[in-house]
């Protein structure tokens, strides 16, 4: 599946969004860690949430008014070169 971009019709922000699902609760949480390193490396943290086996990430720049910059496509695409 590929990035969505989303707009929040209420305040009008920006973001990249992707669900991904993995066979089991250790392999999401595996990947988790992937990506909040990978974050951490470029400044640049995501939103998440994760239930089980299934995490959602969104990517905004909350610095440039909540928006979708170059920021978040190269996180997104960072994020889906890792292994999962």
């Amino acid at each position: 599946m590929a990035w969505k971009e989303v707009e929040n019709k209420t305040n009008g922000a920006q973001y990249l969004e992707k669900e991904f699902v993995f066979k089991d609760f250790i392999s999401t949480w595996a990947f988790m860690n992937k990506v909040a390193l990978l974050a951490e490396k470029f400044g640049h943290h995501p939103d998440w949430s994760n239930s089980y086996n299934k995490l959602t990430i969104r990517l905004s720049s909350h610095d440039a008014g909540n928006i979708i910059t170059d920021k978040d496509r190269n996180l997104a695409n960072l994020i889906d070169k890792l292994d999962h």
